[in-house]
């Protein structure tokens, strides 16, 4: 039952709960009222590992016994370990931490204006973005977001962007022009509904950016940190970006985000360029460690793209039994939509109601996104549960 209070004293830019979680373990979250749920959401793509993994929290639990804050005036070396193990994943360069998404993608714009003071860039300033995509809701990360919907009431946001539909090579080659000093893209747009950037497309793209000297900054927020089923999602394209913001999945829970800067730009920001009181504190950098520790041992980033493979070829039997209900399946690895033909609303929460979470996305979409540590007969069920509402479902549309 959802306390009163909520609506009392917290603001409403949330829709109002219809759940009140009190417990989670692996693929299972609880509520107030002991109801069971397997969480196909992972908190909008966050806890990849499960809920309290016991290696994670053993990890968080030490270090909050021994040292949890002391901000960014001293070195951290549980700070230092982590850059030098994510620039070991992600390639030659530097890493800077704060606490979130949207805070990762302010440094990759911050980034792209500090780059054109270099003499190859003088003069450029603008920043080309895919349509349909999601970067974050601070003011410079919704200046990159084209939705009407993120912007409503908060214009005008920044000038210096513009917009091309993703996977159309022809309209970026045209928009990226002598004034264009960065590209940023989400390699799988998630909030817009799961749609994948095609490899020929990240490949011309980079080779575009070479030639124009521009930037190419990904955007890896939620489809990074082993998710798609490669520890980024661009990294299945064997394109080298300059910039990569991460978050999401790297803190298991625990709020932290990362921008990495390819090694040539490895020196443009200066001291007092940039900075954050919280970010990278040694209580979020070791719950990520505690992340990327169970991720490499139990072998989860080929563990997604497996269990990935058999729930989306489970999904895809579905849109064949229910054809007048769903329409496709995307995404890759664990990182999947299936588009509807109408408000997905009614299907979301019939599925809530027979204990399976999932989440809402652009396009009448709803995402799968367990945790990559899920079970196949995990996937079974929720699998089962979707094809038993569907069922539920198109009896009631056919009366």
């Amino acid at each position: 039952m959802i306390s009163p209070d909520h609506k009392k004293f917290l603001l409403g830019n949330y829709a109002s709960p219809v759940l009140e979680i009190v417990r989670g373990e692996g693929t299972r979250l609880w509520d107030s009222e002991e109801r069971e749920f397997l969480d196909f959401t992972s908190g909008i793509a966050v806890t990849n590992i499960g809920h309290c993994h016991p290696q994670w929290t053993e990890k968080v639990s030490r270090q909050a016994q021994s040292l949890v804050h002391c901000s960014n005036l001293y070195s951290i070396p549980e700070q230092v370990r982590l850059a030098k193990r994510l620039t070991t994943a992600i390639g030659p360069g530097k890493m800077l931490f704060c606490n979130s998404g949207a805070e990762a993608n302010e440094g990759l714009i911050k980034f792209a204006r500090l780059a054109s003071e270099n003499p190859n860039f003088q003069g450029k300033h603008k920043i080309l973005v895919a349509d349909n995509g999601f970067h974050g809701r601070t003011m410079g990360a919704l200046s990159a977001t084209a939705s009407q919907k993120y912007r409503q009431g908060f214009e005008p946001l920044l000038d210096g962007f513009e917009f091309a539909p993703l996977n159309d090579l022809d309209s970026f080659d045209r928009k990226l022009d002598d004034e264009t000093v960065a590209v940023l893209v989400e390699s799988i747009q998630g909030e817009g509904g799961i749609h994948e950037a095609d490899d020929p497309f990240l490949q011309g793209l980079e080779k575009l950016c070479r030639e124009r000297k521009a930037l190419l900054m990904f955007d890896e927020v939620q489809s990074g940190i082993g998710r798609t089923g490669d520890f980024l999602g661009y990294q299945k394209a064997g394109v080298c970006p300059d910039a990569v913001a991460l978050a999401k999945g790297l803190g298991g829970g625990f709020p932290i985000g990362a921008f990495w800067i390819s090694e040539q730009w490895g020196e443009v920001f200066k001291p007092g360029s940039h900075g954050t009181t919280f970010g990278g504190s040694p209580m979020a950098c070791a719950a990520a460690h505690a992340v990327l520790d169970v991720i490499e041992n139990e072998g989860l980033v080929l563990a997604a793209k497996e269990n990935g493979l058999v729930l989306r070829d489970g999904l895809t039997r579905l849109t064949g039994l229910f054809p007048d209900l769903l329409e496709e399946v995307r995404g890759r690895g664990l990182m999947l939509a299936v588009a509807m033909k109408k408000d997905p609303a009614e299907l979301i929460g019939s599925l809530r109601e027979n204990g399976l979470l999932v989440v809402g996305a652009g396009g009448n979409s709803i995402r799968f996104l367990p945790p990559l540590n899920v079970r196949v007969n995990e996937i079974e069920q929720a699998l089962k549960i979707t094809e038993d509402v569907l069922s539920s479902l198109q009896s009631k549309q056919s009366k």
